[in-house]
């Protein structure tokens, strides 16, 4: 039996506010290649996953909070928002679920927030057309500012 439980969201979060990107996933799937990705998302405000889809395959995304507050977003293809939702367990808002193919991105809005992914598999490195192109890439300047941009609009 694999368990989630509080000591291996707490490793997997003190690893992401020690990991560079301030991210850091668990993998309950033994190889990149099983059918269902299962993994915790532990996040730290200010890392920056820049808005992708996935569209070759198409997968869907379910997020399910565990524990701190994040912020889903979907754009549409001009990155306007078309929707976004807190997740936040106090308020009754667990998870969400992205469709196959839309622009969203997930961003921390409390320091160890983690929560649990599930997506079909395999694994598949997201090619730069899967990165939407009105977003800066990971790395430059202006991520930071994008990030709060967002905050500020959704909040």
């Amino acid at each position: 039996m694999k368990r989630i439980n509080q000591d291996i969201i707490s490793q997997t979060s003190e690893r992401a506010k020690q990991a560079e990107r301030k991210r850091m996933n668990f993998n309950f799937h033994p190889h990149l290649d099983d059918a269902v990705q299962r993994m915790l998302n532990a996040l730290e405000p200010n890392t920056y996953i820049r808005p992708h889809r996935h569209v070759n395959p198409e997968k869907a995304e379910v997020f399910i909070l565990l524990q701190g507050k994040m912020l889903a977003i979907e754009f549409d293809d001009y990155g306007q928002i078309q929707d976004s939702q807190i997740l936040d367990a106090e308020k009754g808002n667990y998870g969400c679920e992205i469709s196959a193919g839309v622009w969203h991105t997930l961003i921390s809005l409390e320091s160890g927030s983690v929560a649990f992914e599930i997506k079909q598999g395999p694994y598949d490195a997201l090619s730069e057309n899967d990165f939407a192109p009105w977003s800066p890439a990971e790395g430059e300047a202006d991520c930071s500012k994008f990030i709060k941009d967002m905050i500020k609009i959704c909040l």
